[in-house]
């Protein structure tokens, strides 16, 4: 009881609402008519500049995610892929998952959000956040996921007329990996919602290497299995084939996503004076250093970022997994800045 009670307070220090009710007040513009979805899952409503999370606490994973897209903006040129993943420093150290819970678990960190999505450099970055990741099947992610789920959900965006909502998640318990218990689901979905058309649709896929790809699912269908009301206005007697009209307006979007990392990979003066001059202009409330083995340059940045005046500067070591892709993580010192 005390330790729940001394969670419980933390959680009002940190000025962060767990409960089943999500605000999103930074950027209630990337749901549909900024109507936010309700479940029983208590969670935590993190704002980015492209999309959204509502993350469990208790999983360590999305309870769900959703994007806002349209064709303009997925036949712009795309950002290099940066396969940069860091630990979501919005999040108290006991409700993250770590980049040393991965390693070994044989399962890969399974974007919700895709980096394929992304079209700004600081939506990529934002997008490998550990909040946005599952632990999920690595044939499955790598194939079907991607091939089958991901890649025709944006070729149907790219001819659709106006906004799509995408809306991502996770459900179910095939155990855990890591120190934390990140919760290994059992199931994926991806729901799609073209509001010209007023007609939505859900892939449903089982989280295993061996998992096929059926025909997609019903709006109903996907609510009764997760337990989600998404609150879509759907006409029952539409779906995925029903003809579409008019173009929904696209709004300009401000940057929301507070939070951002840098990553270093060796020691850089410009990006260290880039963070230095965002402090002198009063712009920066606090800095979190992330670092595996590099401690010699966390150390550096720590202590150059921490005389530049009155903003906290924390230090966070974790070991991310071991990948023939991404070997180069284990040196890799990442700033996490929390903008004022």
């Amino acid at each position: 009881m005390m330790k729940w009670l001394s969670k419980f307070l933390l959680l009002i220090a940190l000025g962060a609402p767990l409960s089943a009710s999500a605000l999103f007040d930074q950027c209630r513009d990337l749901f549909p008519a900024q109507q936010i979805p309700s479940t029983p899952q208590a969670g935590r409503d993190l704002c980015f500049d492209d999309f959204a999370i509502y993350y469990s606490p208790l999983d360590k994973k999305p309870i769900y995610t959703v994007e806002k897209l349209n064709g303009e903006q997925l036949q712009a040129p795309h950002p290099r892929r940066t396969n940069q993943f860091y630990e979501e420093a919005r999040l108290p150290f006991t409700e993250r998952a770590l980049l040393s819970d991965y390693r070994g678990s044989g399962y890969d960190r399974g974007h919700n959000v895709p980096a394929g999505d992304m079209t700004q450099e600081r939506g990529m970055a934002q997008s490998f956040s550990l909040a946005n990741m599952m632990p999920q099947a690595r044939q499955n992610n790598q194939g079907i996921w991607a091939k089958r789920v991901e890649e025709p959900t944006r070729m149907y965006i790219k001819r659709a007329q106006g906004d799509i909502y995408v809306f991502t998640g996770s459900v179910g318990q095939a155990g855990s990996i890591g120190k934390s218990k990140v919760t290994i689901p059992s199931h994926l979905y991806k729901l799609v919602y073209d509001p010209a058309k007023k007609s939505a649709w859900a892939y449903w896929v089982e989280n295993t290497d061996e998992a096929e790809v059926s025909a997609p699912i019903s709006y109903a269908e996907l609510v009764q299995k997760t337990g989600i009301d998404f609150y879509l206005p759907i006409d029952a007697i539409k779906n995925k084939s029903s003809k579409g009209s008019e173009k929904a307006p696209s709004d300009a979007k401000q940057l929301v996503g507070a939070w951002y990392p840098v990553f270093f990979d060796q020691y850089s003066a410009e990006k260290v004076a880039a963070i230095v001059s965002n402090i002198k202009a009063g712009k920066v409330a606090s800095v979190q250093i992330q670092y595996d083995h590099n401690a010699e340059l966390a150390q550096k940045l720590f202590h150059e970022i921490q005389i530049q005046g009155p903003v906290t500067v924390t230090l966070s070591q974790s070991s991310p997994p071991d990948s023939p892709a991404v070997s180069y993580e284990r040196n890799r010192v990442t700033a996490i800045v929390r903008p004022k």
